[in-house]
């Protein structure tokens, strides 16, 4: 049996991207590993035990290589409405999909964070 553990985004600056986690989606740092080379965070929402790993390798400061970016973090807003009016007032919102009611993200290594509506997304979506 296997149950989901965390998701990782590596980073090109770690302290932005905590800014930017917090102050976006209120994220919160539960752990840190220091070492020589990298750095690695644990950031969690204080409602799930699913985590965010954000780890930073010293050595590579540039942003990542992201491909095609055909992959995503999503979160539940439990007041989407709210939610949206305050990711478009910071300018946050790289895309929106009003279709299916839902709106991404981007950090700033340009990762895609999808923001879906309280319980009926699934719902609808998953049939």
């Amino acid at each position: 049996m296997y149950t989901f553990n965390h998701f990782n985004f590596n980073v090109s600056d770690l302290q932005k991207s905590l800014q930017f986690y917090h102050d976006a989606l209120g994220l919160q740092e539960i752990s840190r590993t220091e070492n020589d080379d990298f750095t690695i965070v644990f950031l969690g929402d204080g409602h799930t035990g699913f985590r965010l790993e954000l780890t930073w390798l010293k050595n590579h400061p540039q942003k990542y290589d992201l491909g095609e970016q055909e992959f995503h973090l999503a979160l539940t807003a439990s007041d989407f409405a709210k939610a949206h009016a305050y990711h478009k007032s910071h300018n946050w919102i790289c895309f929106e999909n009003e279709a299916m009611g839902i709106y991404f993200l981007e950090d700033p290594d340009g990762y895609w964070i999808e923001i879906v509506p309280d319980g009926s997304y699934m719902e609808a979506h998953t049939k």
